[in-house]
């Protein structure tokens, strides 16, 4: 039990972390607090529901990572890098992507 108890405290220090320092995360923040009440208002079956407020969910766990190798990067070196650029440039493309996929579930739910 008291494993699981020092996963949440972890868990919710991490949030609070990326809440603090990371702005990409807050946005994706109001983003969810935005499409949550939208989604439920303009589906009614469960399924739709589920799809539209995980695909941005998976934006938020997804800037989590970004930002967990970005720190992790710099925590390395400062230095410019080519290892450093492509290793944050992934990180980058990963959002994007998640991006691109909450879009288009949007788009074909909703259209």
């Amino acid at each position: 039990m008291q494993r699981a108890w020092n996963a949440t405290r972890y868990s919710l220090a991490g949030l609070a972390a990326a809440a603090r320092n990371e702005a990409a995360f807050r946005e994706l923040v109001l983003l969810l607090l935005v499409a949550i009440p939208v989604a439920l208002w303009l589906t009614r079956d469960g399924v739709e529901r589920a799809l539209l407020i995980g695909s941005v969910l998976l934006c938020l766990v997804v800037e989590l990572l970004n930002a967990a190798i970005e720190a992790t990067v710099d925590r390395i070196s400062l230095e410019n890098h080519r290892l450093a650029k492509r290793a944050k440039d992934i990180g980058s493309a990963a959002v994007m992507l998640a991006l691109l996929n909450a879009a288009v579930t949007w788009l074909l739910i909703l259209l």
